[in-house]
């Protein structure tokens, strides 16, 4: 069982307690006090729920995040005088760094009901970076894009529902514009690729995405029209197979240099463990991974059997990987990222480059989904991303930070629009918490769509953790 797993097995056990000393008080206000107090009750205390108890954040909002960074990485004394950021050193900076500043943030009585926040503000720029309700612990802010403002010592930090306290610290992260690279990003299914860089790979020098699912599982939305649970995943397949060689288009990719392996949803860890048998979908009563790769624009190794195995998945990259020589290869980082096609996706990739003639120079990890807490990156969409809860010290991390001004922002929004995954419409329940959330706790819904991960992905920065930086292997402490 993953560890994503088990805090949700802990997460709902602990809802099971909750509702159950929630349903004996209910039976004794009836019975001692007034038969209709139950009823009254029951509805606040759901109402109260959907607003301020429905995140699944699975840690205390008053836990340090401990984050290590290498031994190497350059800190710089900082110190905070009134809400001004000062630098205590001479700092030279040319405005492409990651900018991290670790402080301590403590939420107010109000910042136990409506999401604290801490603003950057500078001249002509303004920025606002989002954490839990009733945090207090230790926080890293994003200052990236703010280097100017800082060496000027004219970057105000201002508490809103909560307020920094404590000794700041800041780490400079230094990286090329990997901007200007040949950059090949690695989807594990259709929108990863653009949920988590579409800023890089838009304003690549050149970009490849390769998709390895069809992502066809889970496909209710197609049953709705009469379709078969078999052949509305199919449907749903074939979609997202498209989706994931034409959006790219958006943003400048050619046609040759995307493709879509086909492989099942939910299946690469499964064919990992047997990587020579065949593992069939799901949903969609297949075991030829062939329907989801015929609108690739040349053959690959998988095609001569459409065997859906582990070692034709290998055989496919290594094969796309020869063909576009990447520098700077993007991949789930699995440390970071639980879910399961995410970590077989980074395994596929390091396996497949054991021994291949070409080896990319850098390798970047991204992360779509969280452990313990699903609402990350917090806050509204066009804010920054401030780092993600991480609880293991020995994990070493080096974050890099990219800028997407507004222009950029709304392409990659138009991008995730065009996704059919992304489209359909909430469940009704997921509609009234929001609609709650937003009348009693100040939340604001995306002005680019419904699905959350409009208001996640479309952002002031993509954010990645460095794996590789050279020949000489991976980042040491990443895996």
């Amino acid at each position: 069982m993953s560890r994503k797993q088990q805090l949700l097995k802990r997460h709902r056990r602990n809802k099971r307690m909750g509702l159950l000393i929630g349903l004996l008080v209910l039976i004794a206000s009836g019975v001692l006090l007034a038969w209709w107090l139950p009823l009254v009750l029951a509805v606040l205390g759901w109402v109260a729920h959907e607003a301020w108890f429905a995140d699944h954040l699975f840690y205390s909002p008053k836990d340090d995040y401990q984050y290590s960074f290498a031994p190497d990485s350059e800190r710089v004394a900082v110190r905070l005088e009134g809400a001004r950021l000062v630098v205590d050193q001479p700092l030279d900076l040319t405005g492409d760094e990651t900018l991290i500043l670790a402080v301590k943030i403590k939420a107010g009585i109000l910042g136990r009901f409506v999401d604290p926040f801490v603003q950057l503000l500078a001249a002509g720029a303004l920025d606002k970076q989002t954490f839990e309700r009733g945090v207090d612990g230790l926080r890293y802010l994003n200052l990236s894009g703010f280097a100017s403002s800082l060496v000027s010592g004219t970057l105000r930090l201002q508490g809103r529902f909560c307020r920094l306290a404590g000794e700041p610290a800041l780490w400079v992260f230094r990286q090329p514009d990997y901007r200007d690279q040949r950059v090949m990003v690695i989807a594990p299914h259709a929108d990863d690729a653009e949920l988590a860089a579409f800023g890089l790979y838009s304003q690549a020098k050149e970009a490849w995405i390769v998709t390895l699912t069809a992502g066809e599982i889970e496909a209710e939305h197609y049953e709705h029209m009469g379709l078969e649970r078999a052949e509305a995943a199919r449907l749903k397949g074939r979609l997202r197979a498209w989706d994931s060689l034409a959006v790219p288009r958006w943003a400048g990719v050619p046609e040759a240099h995307c493709a879509q392996l086909g492989y099942f949803c939910l299946q690469l860890s499964a064919m990992q463990a047997a990587p020579d048998q065949p593992i069939g979908s799901r949903e969609a009563d297949l075991s030829d991974t062939r329907l989801f790769r015929q609108l690739n624009p040349y053959a690959l190794p998988g095609d001569m059997d459409g065997a859906p195995t582990w070692n034709n998945l290998l055989a496919d990259l290594r094969a796309l990987i020869l063909r576009a020589r990447p520098e700077v290869m993007v991949l789930p980082h699995p440390a970071i990222d639980p879910h399961p096609d995410h970590i077989c996706a980074h395994a596929a990739v390091l396996e497949a480059l054991q021994g291949l003639e070409w080896q990319p120079t850098t390798i970047l990890g991204y992360a779509n989904h969280l452990h313990d807490n699903d609402r990350w990156p917090m806050g509204d969409s066009g804010d920054g991303i401030a780092l993600p809860p991480v609880f293991n010290p020995a994990l070493v991390l080096q974050p890099c930070s990219l800028p997407l001004d507004l222009a950029q922002q709304r392409d990659k929004a138009m991008a995730l629009g065009m996704m059919h995954d992304l489209q359909p419409r909430a469940a009704l329940k997921r509609r009234i918490r929001r609609l709650i959330q937003q009348l009693l706790a100040g939340r604001k819904s995306s002005p680019y769509g419904e699905n959350e991960f409009f208001r996640k992905a479309v952002r002031r920065h993509e954010l990645f953790w460095i794996l590789k930086t050279d020949a000489s292997g991976l980042y040491r402490g990443e895996l």
